[in-house]
């Protein structure tokens, strides 16, 4: 699909890739910046304390994302001993990944309501906006390495984190079940076009 877009429409292919760097760049920024401001410095000092998308995009999860439509970033690497609550703190910083997207997606809506792009920059800024709420929704699912697991991790009481604790030793399988047999797009596109609803997103 992309390889066909890249030879079909290659202005839309490079916008959508940058949309795509931009989305990753920005959550695994926020990782890094809420694991700092809660006392570990670990992803700081490895330098991913930054926007650069060079510290957050890994070269092979690019490639499968530009060909395939389905990639990853670099971790965010954290020590949840450096925090003061462990637990809840671990899910605050995981919780800071999609936030940022949805986030970022209700700012983009604000300025295209307020600018009325409707140029090629207009089509950067919905194509953002857009992937933005899918990598915000798709990362909040509570399955294997998915930060909406840790989220739900850290906010549970004792025994119940322990019995998710283990449920989540198949949870990776499940996610791969899951995106195999499309079902990740079952939940997550629903999500995301109620989202661009209430928003008002639209194609300039």
């Amino acid at each position: 699909m992309m390889l066909q877009l890249l030879l079909q429409e290659p202005i839309v292919f490079f916008l959508l890739a940058g949309a795509l760097i931009v989305s990753i760049s920005i959550h695994e920024f926020s990782h890094a910046f809420v694991a700092n401001a809660l006392g570990d410095s670990t992803a700081k000092k490895g330098g991913r304390l930054t926007l650069n998308p060079k510290a957050h995009l890994d070269p092979i999860g690019m490639l499968f994302l530009l060909l395939l439509g389905f990639g990853w970033g670099k971790p965010v690497p954290f020590d949840p001993n450096n925090l003061k609550n462990p637990r809840r703190d671990s899910a605050l910083v995981s919780l800071a990944g999609p936030a940022s997207n949805l986030i970022l997606a209700v700012i983009i809506s604000l300025i295209l309501k307020l600018a009325k792009a409707d140029n090629i920059f207009g089509l950067f800024l919905y194509m953002t906006a857009f992937y933005n709420l899918i990598l915000g929704f798709f990362n909040l699912i509570p399955l294997g390495p998915l930060d909406g697991n840790k989220i739900v991790f850290g906010f549970l009481p004792g025994r119940l984190a322990i019995q998710w604790m283990e449920f989540q030793k198949y949870g990776t399988y499940i996610l791969l079940f899951l995106i195999i047999f499309n079902f990740t797009e079952k939940i997550v596109q629903p999500l995301v076009d109620l989202a661009m609803k209430i928003l008002g997103l639209y194609l300039p």
